[in-house]
């Protein structure tokens, strides 16, 4: 940087996922950096579990940015973790505003002047409708890279690193994310995203030949008594070993609750009698986030069933081949060990706290 005072703004806020960090991502923040004295990185879908669509922790999205700058760029830049909030813009954006309040120096005992910088497409135009307090600044968007291809090219090679570099995705990467890459191909976190890929492309081969694009239906309960709620734990892929909201697919002739109380009782054979169940129902609500569920356009109908308060938790008995159930205490819950979108699903039920900095 040649002329501090040619900078247009004290501050200039970037967020994305960096799913993983690519070209297109290091031109904005090179560009946030020559008109800002400062650059705060927002990295969404922070303590995620791992998936096709977020494979990378947040530590490890923070490592491929930093290793792309110098000591002088990354002593202003601030990198952050932010938590999703699927189904809750006031949340986000609070969240937004908190941080960039927290993080941006003042300048001379003055405010300062803070914009949202971007790739010029509809995301840009979208955060200023929720910060008009910002100014907005978009930057050329770099044509021809896509993280969601990028993904999916990884993900589909073979284990080997020649594979991987036989697909092309390394041109589109700055050659530290690149080598980080080649060396998460040799972790068991890849091989099992490696297999949930070959799972979904056999998914989205089944249905190739519908008329429309297939839109699923499913249900899920959430079902709490004395600060515990009722979760599954996953034993096959997508998403094995996390764990989820008891529920599934409803019956072509049933109607949702019907369907729901079903999968309690078959699934966990839960002992609660269904009248007790159904009067303990106190909310549901459509949840319909486009990207909520591994198999692609998939709205789920939760029901949320609070139980009176007892000093023993209703016994559990899955039958053969179904989910291990458990009870997990509130406290306990961390969005990085829910399957999809579960977590953000009790917390709208429950109003979970959304800050998880402490983590």
């Amino acid at each position: 940087m040649d002329d501090n005072d040619s900078q247009d703004f004290d501050c200039l806020v970037f967020i994305g996922r960096f799913q993983p960090v690519h070209l297109g991502h290091l031109a904005v923040i090179h560009d946030a950096l020559k008109r800002a004295h400062q650059v705060i990185v927002l990295v969404g879908s922070a303590w995620q579990a791992r998936s096709l669509r977020n494979p990378w922790r947040f530590a490890e999205r923070q490592d491929m940015i930093r290793g792309c700058f110098d000591d002088e760029d990354n002593e202003r830049l601030e990198i952050e973790p932010l938590l999703d909030a699927l189904y809750n813009d006031d949340v986000w954006v609070r969240d937004v505003q908190r941080k960039v309040r927290d993080i941006a120096s003042p300048i001379n005992g003055r405010l300062p002047r803070i914009g949202l910088i971007g790739a010029s497409r509809g995301q840009s135009s979208y955060y200023l409708t929720l910060f008009p307090q910002w100014e907005s600044v978009s930057v050329p968007l770099v044509d021809g890279i896509s993280a969601t291809s990028i993904r999916e090219r990884l993900f589909r090679s073979t284990s080997s690193a020649d594979d991987y570099l036989s697909t092309g995705a390394a041109h589109d990467l700055p050659p530290s994310v690149h080598q980080g890459l080649l060396s998460f191909i040799c972790t068991d976190d890849y091989q099992n995203l490696r297999e949930e890929q070959a799972l979904l492309d056999q998914y989205r081969q089944a249905w190739s030949q519908a008329p429309y694009p297939p839109i699923f239906v499913t249900v899920n309960a959430v079902v709490v008594q004395s600060g515990h709620v009722l979760l599954v734990k996953r034993t096959a892929a997508p998403g094995k070993g996390l764990l989820a909201l008891p529920g599934g697919f409803i019956n072509p002739h049933e109607r949702l609750l019907d369907a729901c109380l079903r999968e309690l009782r078959e699934r966990l054979r839960l002992k609660v009698p269904e009248p007790v169940l159904k009067g303990s129902l106190q909310g549901q609500r459509l949840f319909d986030e486009p990207h909520r569920s591994w198999r692609g356009r998939t709205l789920a109908e939760a029901f949320y069933f609070a139980l009176r308060p007892e000093q023993q938790l209703p016994r559990l008995k899955p039958v053969k081949g179904g989910d291990h159930a458990r009870w997990v205490a509130l406290a306990d819950l961390e969005p990085e060990s829910l399957f999809e979108d579960h977590f953000f699903i009790i917390q709208n039920f429950l109003g979970l706290p959304a800050d998880f900095s402490g983590m």
